[in-house]
This record gives C-alpha cells, sequence and structure tokens, in this order.
C-alpha cells in the first residue's frame, strides 16, 4: 500500500531538518574555565594599567598578553623594559619564571597522545596555572579530551587579552592595585586549591609545599622556591602514597 503523501515526506530523509549541534567541547570547555576567567579579567585590567603607566602603547600591551600569555612573566618584563634591562636579562628571567610549565605540560602530556605537533603546540600555548589544574583534575577525572582541554587553555585567554587591552585604554585614570586587583591571581590558586585538596594525598603535597616554598623563599634569591617547592611537596605527596596512603 502506497503511503501517504505527508508520511512520504516526512521519512524522507533529504528532507528531514538538520540536527542541531550538540553544545560539545566549547560549551563545556567554558563551563570549566568561566572561574579563572572571573580572575583573569580583573588581573588582565591591573596588568594592562601597570604596563600603560610603563610606556607601553595598547598595541603593544595587547600583543604580549595574546603571544606571550603569561601573567608573572609579563608584569616582570614590564618591569624590566621599563627600567632599561638588556633584553636578553628579560628573555632569561622571564624564561626562568617560566619554567614551571614544563612539569605542567610534562602531566599533561600523557593525556594528550592523539594530538599532532600543531595541536600540542596550540595545546601548550595555553597552558597557565589555573588551566592546568582544572585540566589534569578532569582527565583524572574520566570523560574529557583534547578538545574540551582547549578550550579550557583558551577561553580564558580572551579575557585576559580583554582585561589587558582594558587596563591599557584606562592607562592613568586607575591605580595598578585599586580595588583588589593585584589579589585576583592569589584568590584564584586559593579556591582552586580549596577545591582540589580534597583527600589525606592531596592536603598533605598542599601543604608541606607551600611551607617547603616559604622556607626556600627565606634563603634563595628570585623565583626558583617556587619549583622546589612545588617539588617537595609533590615528593611527600608521592611517597605519602607509596607507603600504603590512602585517598588518591
Amino acid at each position: 500500500m502506497q503511503k501517504p503523501l505527508h508520511e512520504a515526506v516526512d521519512n524522507d530523509p533529504s528532507r528531514a531538518s538538520p540536527a542541531r549541534p550538540s553544545p560539545g567541547p566549547l560549551k563545556d570547555g567554558f563551563l570549566a574555565a568561566w572561574p579563572i576567567c572571573l580572575s583573569y579579567l580583573p588581573l588582565g585590567l591591573a596588568f594592562g594599567v601597570t604596563a600603560a603607566q610603563a610606556g607601553f602603547t595598547l598595541l603593544e600591551i595587547g600583543l604580549m598578553s595574546l603571544i606571550v600569555y603569561g601573567g608573572a612573566a609579563q608584569f616582570i618584563a614590564v618591569s624590566m623594559m621599563a627600567g632599561q634591562a638588556p633584553l636578553p636579562a628579560v628573555i632569561a628571567t622571564s624564561s626562568l619564571v617560566n619554567l614551571r610549565y614544563l612539569l605542567m605540560s610534562s602531566a599533561l602530556a600523557a593525556h594528550l597522545k592523539r594530538l599532532n605537533k600543531a595541536g600540542l603546540c596550540l595545546f601548550a600555548s595555553g597552558i597557565t596555572d589555573g588551566t592546568f589544574l582544572v585540566n589534569i583534575s578532569r582527565f583524572a577525572a574520566g570523560g574529557w579530551d583534547s578538545g574540551r582541554g582547549l578550550a579550557v587553555n583558551h577561553i580564558p585567554q580572551l579575557a585576559w587579552v580583554l582585561g589587558s587591552v582594558l587596563g591599557a585604554s584606562l592607562g592613568q585614570a586607575v591605580p595598578a592595585g585599586a580595588a583588589g586587583l593585584d589579589f585576583a591571581l592569589p584568590a584564584l590558586f586559593i579556591s582552586l586549591l580549596v577545591s582540589q585538596a580534597k583527600s589525606p594525598a592531596s592536603i598533605l603535597t598542599a601543604i608541606s609545599a607551600g611551607l617547603a616554598a616559604l622556607v626556600f623563599s627565606r634563603v634563595l634569591p628570585g623565583q626558583a622556591y617556587v619549583l622546589l617547592g612545588a617539588a617537595a611537596g609533590a615528593t611527600l605527596g608521592r611517597a605519602f602514597l607509596s607507603i600504603g596512603g590512602k585517598g588518591r
């Protein structure tokens, strides 16, 4: 029996309305990254104000935030360049501060085996302290992939660049430390730490890393205490798990 015309049309795949795309990695990445954005926007604002007061142009500030994308390194570079420091010294100091990303990248590499070299470069360019903590915890929990990780990496970068440009536009109108802008990044790290420290091993790691970094900061020059404190905390945390500690 021949089907009615309206049923034939409804069942014709060529006439079916296209399915709406699922939210996918972009939405998942945004939902995971928005707390980081809330911190990077005011911190970028503080950087933009600082750089503008040091004599950098709006274009220079925007490009630095887009290409370098390293909060502490950018603040240090601006300060050194404003003081007429030699370019090799600026590069060496900024690179030393960013050495911690070598450890973060190594930890994430195990979850990015399907990415080609171009994808790995793109992913690496967006790693920050905040995005690393979010991604490594999501990868460990499962149901996370490189596409969602890329979204987490680069959505906050938009907030950072926007904040930097706004800060550069305001220039002298807003003091660099106004309204607690300089506390935005520590506040982010504290909130991320509290959300991650849920097991005895993670709590031990956090406390020991903080105490070790504090001790090293008293006896060592520069920023080396950050890496040494992190290494000490990770070592103690791993040792705790190895001798039978529970609560991964």
